[in-house]
């Protein structure tokens, strides 16, 4: 979806706007409607996702996420299949209907088999990688015991 019809007409409301002032008022407004496309686009971004969530909550057995790709979001609807039996599910007791943004930075080639790893499971990216952390919290991932006064340590970790 390109934003930038929205940003320009942001900014010609703005201009217009000002011209009813002096010159310094319209060279401050003109100032202000080109630095302002930043964070214009991070404001409408955070609508459009915080739609998508909605939209997601209210639909049943799909999903709707907001990807970036460059400087314009991109809204992907995906039909979930029925879980595989496989799929760890989050426990019925941790979900209490929030729900919490956080921003992932994840290697290239990762992300990637991520991808891949959630089309095979027909499930969005975003329902695999809650699958994938609410199934990491199932069972403990690593032992660690300290053994005699040194810096020795002995366990296992899973990744």
């Amino acid at each position: 979806m390109d934003l930038s019809q929205y940003v320009d007409a942001l900014g010609a409301h703005l201009r217009t706007t000002a011209a009813a002032g002096t010159e310094q008022t319209q060279a401050t407004a003109r100032l202000l409607a080109d630095t302002l496309e930043p964070a214009v686009r991070l404001a409408v971004t955070d609508a459009l996702a915080a739609m998508a969530a909605e939209v997601t909550a209210a639909l049943d057995g799909a999903s709707v996420d907001v990807l970036i790709r460059g400087r314009d979001p991109e809204v992907v609807v995906t039909q979930e299949a029925p879980a595989a039996a496989a799929a760890p599910e989050a426990p019925a007791g941790d979900d209490d209907g929030s729900v919490a943004r956080i921003s992932l930075r994840l290697p290239e080639s990762l992300k990637g088999r991520a991808e891949a790893a959630a089309a095979e499971a027909g499930v969005s990216l975003n329902t695999w990688l809650v699958r994938a952390v609410a199934g990491g919290l199932q069972s403990p991932t690593s032992t660690t015991q300290r053994s005699g006064p040194g810096r020795r340590f002995t366990g296992f970790a899973r990744s």
